[in-house]
């Protein structure tokens, strides 16, 4: 079995409906156990297991051409090959940048978790030990900017100041709702892109390593979402399924930072314009979003006319769920 073909989860999604129906509940306690033995027996070194010092391979992408934000637009037809890479490369760093910002707000979740309960028992550990990865992670992603030669893309201003409510937001199906929803839609692109003969090999490694490691991040999230769903009394539910679909909204958008557009000579405005309305960003997000949609609906994440009304608004829900 390749790692594309590696499920994110092993059996959680059946474990979900069970949860939020009220039978057998998730041992927590068992799985982080499990988890935390995968973690000591499946992991990469970055520092050692990509070859920083190769230079990039001038016929190489940095995104599958697909997934560039402009793909199937006037504009895009407009641009010469060297302008499409061009594109992708610092469309990867800006999803790198967010990618950054959005480990290091689920490290501090991570931190308030492990320091919620009991100190030592296994879903501490567990939460402890998925900080140490994210921190690698960040350093994996900061590393391969800096390898492109281009600077991060920062989040447009007030933005992060409002990502930091998210410090104050009790810990709960919403926390781990938006834990997946930063997870589960780059584990599908780069489950994709790492397979991909076009794309640069240290881009392919980096999303290997990822990809391994985040399995086990999605699964411990999924599991701790089942489970505060089936706690918590019908108000709370309705709250949570509010603010996560609140996140969705918000955090989508926020992938591709309108400057990278610049670079190819398009304006921010005109770019976003193009990118918002190709019938390839809907495909994209549904391509990035469905299995983690699928879970969502399966756990009672997505009911109710408000909170549908809302996922619609970010266009990433299955047809068949519309």
């Amino acid at each position: 079995m390749t790692i594309q073909d590696m499920p994110a989860t092993v059996h959680v999604s059946n474990e979900g409906l069970a949860r939020v129906n009220g039978r057998k509940p998730v041992d927590m306690e068992r799985s982080a156990g499990r988890l935390l033995r995968s973690s000591t027996e499946k992991f990469y070194d970055a520092e050692i297991d990509i070859d920083w010092e190769a230079p990039w391979e001038v016929d190489k992408h940095y995104l599958p051409e697909h997934r560039v934000s402009l793909y199937g637009t006037k504009i895009w037809k407009k641009l010469t090959d060297e302008q499409r890479v061009e594109l992708g490369r610092h469309e990867i760093v800006s999803i790198l940048s967010f990618g950054i910002y959005a480990e290091n707000l689920l490290s501090s979740a991570l931190l308030r978790m492990s320091l919620k309960g009991p100190l030592t028992d296994q879903r501490a550990l567990y939460a402890l030990t998925e900080v140490g990865d994210e921190s690698r992670h960040s350093t994996m992603f900061a590393r391969i900017i800096n390898k492109t030669g281009l600077e991060p893309y920062k989040l447009p201003k007030g933005s992060l100041g409002f990502a930091k409510i998210l410090h104050f937001v009790p810990l709960g199906p919403s926390v781990s709702g938006a834990t997946l929803l930063i997870e589960e839609i780059l584990d599908r692109a780069q489950r994709e892109a790492m397979n991909d003969p076009m794309m640069q090999p240290q881009l392919r490694q980096s999303m290997k390593i990822h990809v391994l490691e985040e399995a086990r991040h999605i699964t411990f999230a999924r599991l701790e979402m089942v489970e505060g769903m089936q706690k918590r009394g019908r108000v709370s539910r309705a709250w949570h399924r509010g603010v996560l679909a609140l996140v969705a909204n918000l955090a989508y958008p926020m992938l591709i930072n309108p400057r990278v557009y610049q670079a190819v000579g398009v304006g921010r405005l005109r770019g976003v314009i193009a990118q918002q309305t190709s019938p390839n960003y809907r495909t994209n997000l549904q391509f990035m979003s469905e299995p983690m949609i699928r879970f969502f609906h399966e756990a009672g994440m997505i009911e109710g006319k408000f909170t549908k009304m809302m996922w619609r608004a970010t266009r990433s829900l299955p047809d068949d769920l519309r």
